[in-house]
């Protein structure tokens, strides 16, 4: 994806811009520290996503996507929380508040890129198919095909996630942040550990979901999340 900044503090653009050289599905092609410059670029470039502040002298970042005939995706960075409400309701994809993390910023372009995916760029999409999402792996961002998404495993502070084949990828994410990158009608979360695919479950019993030959523990506090996955595989 083409993406643009828009910041009045330097600094902020230099996190942002430092931050996206690590996710290879992101260009950022230009940052401005003033709103009204990026309107020339936008009418000669083709961009997918804006990362933009709200409170700016001059031109606000709500006033210069207001401005915008056919605004391409945003995603807000700013100190301010008050403006959330109506950032949803200019269609935004996220709302991130400074100063966010590697984490944060990377839920948030996965969330824009699932959307590029899904507009096609003329590309017919399976009915049944998932997007793939970008996981960081030691210095690597490696992509991954959701449909190969066994189960994800939290080992502290780090997440293995399960694949077919018997492969497996390492990222440093909680259980939270993995939880938060993947579709809910497509995982769910069974144990305070793990995630696992819903159309990979083969059996359920009292204290374990299956899947083949893998045993999942049952957390306690996910019963309820268990019998909802056994009335959507009835």
């Amino acid at each position: 994806m083409q993406a643009i900044a828009i910041d009045d503090e330097p600094i902020a653009l230099e996190v942002v811009k430092n931050l996206l050289e690590e996710m290879p599905f992101v260009k950022l092609t230009a940052c401005f520290t003033k709103a009204i410059e990026a309107i020339g670029y936008l009418s000669e470039n083709e961009i997918q996503l804006i990362f933009l502040d709200i409170k700016m002298p001059g031109l606000s970042g709500i006033e210069f996507i207001k401005s915008l005939p056919k605004p391409p995706m945003i995603i807000f960075t700013t100190a301010y929380s008050e403006h959330a409400v109506q950032s949803f309701e200019l269609d935004a994809v996220d709302y991130l508040l400074k100063p966010f993390s590697f984490a944060r910023l990377l839920k948030a372009c996965n969330k824009a890129y699932e959307l590029h995916q899904l507009k096609g760029n003329n590309r017919e999409l399976k009915s049944k198919s998932l997007p793939s999402i970008f996981i960081k792996s030691g210095f690597e961002q490696i992509k991954i095909d959701l449909t190969d998404l066994r189960y994800a495993e939290s080992s502290g502070n780090y997440m293995k996630l399960h694949l077919d084949g018997q492969t497996s990828i390492t990222s440093r994410l909680t259980v939270s942040e993995a939880e938060s990158l993947l579709p809910i009608n497509s995982f769910i979360r069974v144990h305070r550990s793990f995630i696992v695919a819903r159309d990979k479950v083969t059996k359920v019993d009292k204290r374990s979901v299956w899947l083949n030959e893998t045993e999942i523990p049952i957390g306690p506090s996910y019963i309820s999340e268990i019998e909802n996955l056994l009335k959507s595989l009835s």
